[in-house]
């Protein structure tokens, strides 16, 4: 099992910028790839962007050039640092991982983010 520990949402003004945290623990050495999604009230939830073990990330289009991820191997712990921030980003922050070899993922509890004046 793999246990994803959110943290760092909160609300922000338009055009700020916010870093959000995923502290992973348990059987992390099971972790291939991991990622940050989202979902707004009334909207399904979506991937935001992700990293896999030797870094390659992918990002949506309405985050790029925005928004940054990156992993701490050391921490066990990746981030999300998000600038320029729009209302349109408003939601709540999911972190995932996925292990490919027993094809599992794993979610953690949500963060809220709410980018407002």
């Amino acid at each position: 099992q793999v246990q994803l520990v959110e943290s760092g949402g909160g609300l922000v003004q338009p055009g700020g910028s916010l870093r959000l945290s995923c502290a992973a623990s348990g059987s992390i050495f099971r972790i291939n790839a991991m990622g940050w999604y989202r979902q707004a009230p009334g909207k399904e939830r979506e991937l935001v962007a992700s990293i896999t073990g030797v870094g390659n990330t992918n990002y949506a289009d309405s985050v790029k050039g925005r928004f940054t991820i990156s992993r701490d191997n050391a921490k066990n712990t990746m981030y999300l640092q998000m600038n320029s921030l729009k209302p349109e980003d408003t939601a709540v922050y999911y972190c995932n991982a996925k292990d490919y070899i027993l094809g599992s993922e794993y979610w953690g509890q949500g963060t809220q983010l709410t980018v407002s004046s």
